[in-house]
């Protein structure tokens, strides 16, 4: 009989809590939050997004990491030790992660390539409104930048859940929480006065920011803000994406479940927040009311215009932001790859290693397939959301518009409605701790999560 390999676990609360926090800390946080945030309102997104996460976003947070410590398996096998019929909620939730982890290392390899700019202070080429596309649409420097990114994420999930996961995520986090923190102070002290004589501040941008504004809003405009606050918040908190079922197998069974959900809660909403302050009011001194609304290209095309807009200053505050950038990416990229390593190590019974190569070899040729998707492979696909894309623009499509909102929903039906919510309120009161959201909980698991995100469902497939 082969002995039962014994399963690694994090250290205790903290060290689950700042890996979690890691994984929902990412580069969604630094530029999607921001410019949704000014696309749809400013303190109207703000008072959604924030509303979402202590219901909606608290309830699919708690469902998995409550699965992965009930099964102690990753979610490729732990839906089907809940229930054997619900098992391809499993390979669906799998599925995501595979899909996401080579294109958020192609976007990470530019954010690295940026980095390297400010760090040799050769900068000012970046500054050119075609240099980013001129970049991304080159070769082979993109697919090295993506290698040497993917390189740095491998080599952390090789080294474990304690020596590599935990280990990293107790110095990374602390460390870009104060950078971010830094440059949101540093960007409200900001003045600037343009050609036409017009003085705008960093506390303006922040009133941009934070105060409602609701004038000519109408119900299909506030759906619509529900809707993208509810589709952040997804990749946000790393939702149906089998991150939180995979951290949650290793959390161990005497740290307080509830206790830890709040903290994530308080660290990926603080830090978007806060993303939040450190781009819009910088942005809005020196590029105004549109370069608020660059969307992706906001970090890549407007935030180097507006460094160099800055002077001495931005010399400094350049670097600092894409080193901040570097560091959220990679701790959510960890997460990524690992949901699927211990997928794999728990399905077939691999090591880390071997289950950490096979993955790499994947990820590493789909990552330079991503990379030459804006070159040689270059193609471009109509979506049921009106944009067109290619390669990378798909896979982000089917894994953040289709694949992650029905396996939440699904997700929500085996709890809510099959084996019931009492099963997650056992694991979470472990040790007679008190459930103090259960109420609510159970409300949200059974009817409010399911209709939001088959509505999420019909808008992705754009019938709503």
């Amino acid at each position: 009989m082969e002995k039962k390999q014994k399963r690694s676990s994090f250290s205790g609360g903290i060290g689950f809590v700042m890996a979690a926090a890691g994984s929902a800390v990412g580069l969604g946080n630094i530029w999607r939050f921001p410019y949704l945030a000014a696309k749809d309102g400013g303190g109207v997104f703000l008072l959604v997004y924030v509303i979402l996460a202590v219901t909606f976003g608290f309830t699919l947070l708690t469902t998995e990491i409550a699965i992965g410590r009930k099964t102690r398996q990753g979610p490729l096998t732990a839906y089907s030790r809940i229930h054997k019929k619900f098992g391809f909620i499993g390979f669906l939730g799998f599925l995501v992660p595979v899909i996401i982890l080579p294109y958020y290392c192609a976007i990470g390899g530019w954010v690295f390539k940026y980095l390297s700019l400010y760090v040799t202070n050769t900068q000012d080429i970046a500054v050119a409104d075609e240099y980013f596309s001129s970049y991304i649409t080159g070769f082979p420097e993109p697919v090295i930048w993506m290698l040497i990114y993917f390189a740095i994420t491998a080599v952390i999930i090789i080294l474990g859940v304690n020596k590599g996961i935990e280990r990293y995520s107790k110095i990374l986090m602390p460390i870009l929480v104060v950078m971010v923190i830094v440059i949101a102070v540093f960007s409200m002290t900001l003045s600037y006065t343009d050609a036409d004589g017009v003085t705008r501040t960093g506390l303006e941008g922040l009133g941009h920011y934070f105060i409602p504004d609701f004038s000519g809003m109408t119900i299909q405009d506030f759906l619509i803000v529900v809707m993208d606050a509810m589709g952040q918040l997804f990749f946000s908190i790393s939702v149906a994406m089998g991150i939180m079922v995979a951290y949650g197998s290793y959390m161990p069974k005497e740290t307080n479940m509830q206790k830890s959900v709040n903290h994530i809660e308080i660290f990926d909403t603080g830090i978007a927040l806060l993303a939040g302050m450190m781009i819009i009011p910088a942005v809005f001194v020196f590029a105004g009311l549109d370069g608020m609304s660059a969307g992706p290209g906001l970090i890549f095309v407007s935030l180097p215009k507006v460094f160099d807009a800055m002077g001495i200053a931005g010399k400094v505050l350049g670097p600092l932001f894409f080193i901040v950038l570097a560091f959220a990416a990679i701790t959510s990229s960890i997460s990524i790859m690992e949901a699927i390593v211990s997928s794999l190590m728990d399905k077939f019974h691999w090591s880390r290693l071997k289950s950490s190569l096979i993955v790499c070899v994947y990820a590493a040729i789909m990552g330079v397939i991503v990379c030459l998707g804006y070159n040689y492979l270059y193609f471009e696909q109509a979506l049921p959301n009106g944009t067109v894309g290619q390669i990378l623009d798909v896979m982000d499509f089917l894994s953040n518009n289709w694949l992650m909102p029905l396996v939440g929903l699904l997700t929500s039906i085996l709890i809510g409605w099959v084996v019931k919510p009492d099963m997650i309120i056992e694991e979470v009161t472990q040790g007679k701790v008190r459930f103090k959201r259960k109420g609510l909980y159970i409300v949200m698991i059974k009817f409010v999560v399911p209709i939001l995100l088959f509505i999420l469902l019909l808008q992705s497939f754009g019938l709503f």
